[in-house]
């Protein structure tokens, strides 16, 4: 029985193939219909064609931002530089997230596949996949998928008879946060450090050593082969109308049931929580869910049936990031909530520049501060400040959303933070709606 028919919420499109083939065996690969999708780009496809199809499905980049897959593929293939390059971003550092790794320990023959489609669609001739080395499991069935691809001639020179050549290398990073963004992988693909680049220009334009460049994470080339075979059409079909097919959460934290589900673009939080994960365990109640990892927010119980898709996210001060899911019950504290994802950018960030580099520092030191019980209302007002000062000002994604999570917090559990504040006698008195208004925030 399928994974879909057991339950019926999930739609398996990037985790197709996982538990399901030998990710050592290309053979099970292809017994899947594995490089057809390969084939038939390359033997009855322009790479115009190629791209439009990626356009009309609708797909968006999987990996934090959701930008269209398509145009920035056709951005890359319109520039003139004859060399340009394609990379897998798999660094996947948000914690709790473990999409990405399971990708490529249970398929990887889908990302190397894809990644040869899009090298053709956009004049590519060489691939990186930049993979943490904290994956070895998975870097070990790479280097397999690898070596026997290139057996088979799905890499190398002339793949399918034709007058396209293609490679894949792998490159290692470290397990830096930052190394994330897109500009800042690059700089560690060249041997630099994980910096990221002032924008524009963008890697379309100039960026592996000044070339033409795309990146895209595992889990959105993992989507490319169904929609070649299957038809854009059919992608689009799926989801909401600006989201469109499925997304991968790895589901943590107090549910029942932790790990990966692959569900459509538009299912709510609840059908997720309760009904794929089974609910909150210990006869304990739902509170919170994080979602984007350390660069989302959090939401609370209200907003549990809103159908999830990238601007809905956005719309509730969240974000769809990687698709890491934390769930949390009434036993856990949103202040220290927000205090732990803090400190966790404010150790990751590259520190190129002052916002993200000084501005979570202090942001985190006013946090422990109230967590402590020795901050006041004035201390509230200096976090609010500062988070939106990092957030419009800092260099890249990460300094851009590290103030999330107090924002967030701050929006939907103000009382949490007005019970330690030591200046203020009961949390429901005539000082919690004034300290509301004094910070900005609605009651």
């Amino acid at each position: 029985m399928s994974e879909t028919a057991k339950n019926p919420k999930q739609y398996r499109i990037a985790l197709r193939n996982c538990g399901l083939i030998n990710p050592e065996n290309i053979l099970d690969y292809i017994a899947v219909g594995g490089y057809e999708a390969l084939g038939r780009v390359l033997t009855t496809m322009s790479q115009d064609q190629v791209i439009d199809e990626i356009k009309k499905s609708g797909l968006r980049g999987r990996g934090g931002g959701g930008f269209p897959t398509g145009l920035k593929w056709e951005i890359t293939k319109n520039q003139e530089n004859k060399d340009k390059y394609i990379i897998c971003n798999a660094d996947e550092g948000d914690p709790g997230a473990f999409m990405d790794r399971s990708i490529l320990e249970g398929d990887p023959h889908s990302v190397l596949e894809a990644m040869v489609i899009g090298g053709y669609a956009i004049g590519a001739a060489t691939g990186f996949i930049y993979i943490r080395a904290e994956y070895p499991l998975a870097i070990s069935r790479l280097q397999i998928a690898l070596r026997q691809a290139r057996e088979l001639g799905f890499l190398g020179e002339n793949i399918f008879n034709t007058s396209f050549s293609f490679d894949i290398q792998l490159k290692y990073g470290a397990g830096a946060f930052v190394c994330g963004e897109e500009t800042a992988l690059i700089n560690s693909c060249e041997g630099k450090r994980g910096e990221p680049n002032f924008k524009p220009p963008y890697p379309a334009e100039e960026g592996y050593w000044g070339c033409p460049t795309c990146v895209n994470n595992v889990e959105t080339f993992a989507n490319i082969s169904p929609i070649i075979l299957k038809g854009s059409s059919w992608f689009a079909s799926i989801g909401t109308e600006k989201s469109k097919g499925t997304k991968v959460f790895a589901l943590v934290g107090k549910v029942k049931n932790v790990g990966l589900v692959e569900v459509p673009m538009g299912t709510t939080l609840r059908e997720i929580i309760f009904q794929i994960g089974g609910g909150i365990p210990n006869g304990h109640k739902f509170k919170a869910v994080q979602t984007g990892g350390p660069s989302g927010g959090v939401i609370p119980e209200k907003h549990l049936d809103i159908p999830l898709d990238y601007d809905n996210l956005l719309s509730i001060g969240s974000m769809m990031g990687s698709g890491g899911m934390i769930i949390m019950d009434e036993t856990d504290n949103m202040v220290n909530i927000a205090k732990f994802y803090l400190e966790f950018t404010m150790d990751e960030s590259c520190g190129r520049c002052t916002p993200c580099r000084i501005g979570t520092k202090r942001l985190y030191e006013k946090l422990n501060l109230i967590t402590r019980r020795k901050g006041t209302m004035a201390d509230l007002d200096a976090i609010k400040q500062l988070a939106y000062m990092v957030k419009g000002s800092s260099l890249c994604g990460l300094g851009q959303t590290a103030p999330s999570p107090v924002i967030s917090t701050m929006k939907y559990f103000w009382d949490e933070y007005l019970a330690l504040i030591k200046d203020i006698d009961h949390p429901r008195g005539e000082g919690h709606y004034q300290a509301k208004n004094k910070i900005g925030l609605k009651s």
